[in-house]
């Protein structure tokens, strides 16, 4: 294995780490049909580096399975997350906001109808499209952004191995 595919491993690991412990420890808010999953707004990441993609997926998936989710929201809610994270690395050399975007509406599309079908929330999808996106809002929109910032401001020391690594290959 090369160093840069070790590095890409292990960020992949941290933020699939962070992301199953932001998930479990605001369990309260992470689930139902009214939910600010806090751990949604690491989905900004991959405008920094592309081992955020995988890391994204595998969080949400050992989160789901953890916490005991149904099997359609292990899967669907995972791939909806994939879907978004996909997303946002392809918006990459966009203005940073454009990243929130396909978490935001890859969930709002996919949530409803696992919230539906896999735990028989009876209430109306575009209601529940309306509340999933509130909280997709605020944790991938407005935590995400902040968390940009905050990392954009410090991208050449967090990520200084990566672009190093990049310049020589």
């Amino acid at each position: 294995m090369q160093k840069k595919q070790v590095q890409n491993l292990a960020y992949g690991a941290i933020i699939a780490a962070l992301y199953v412990t932001l998930t479990l420890v605001f369990a309260p808010i992470s689930f139902r049909e009214v939910q600010v999953r806090i751990s949604e707004a690491l989905t900004i990441l991959p405008l920094f580096t592309p081992a955020a993609v995988p890391g994204l997926f595998v969080g949400c998936l050992l989160a789901n399975l953890i916490s005991g989710a149904a099997v359609p929201d292990v899967i669907f809610g995972s791939l909806a997350t994939l879907i978004g994270a996909i997303g946002t690395y392809l918006l990459r050399s966009r203005k940073p906001v454009f990243g929130t975007i396909p978490p935001i509406l890859s969930n709002v599309l996919i949530i409803p109808f696992v919230l539906r079908y896999a735990y028989a929330i009876d209430l109306p999808i575009p209601l529940m499209m309306l509340t999933v996106g509130l909280g997709e809002v605020i944790s991938c929109g407005i935590l995400g952004m902040m968390l940009y910032y905050v990392l954009d401001k410090r991208r050449d020391k967090i990520f200084r191995t990566e672009i190093s690594m990049e310049n020589e290959a």
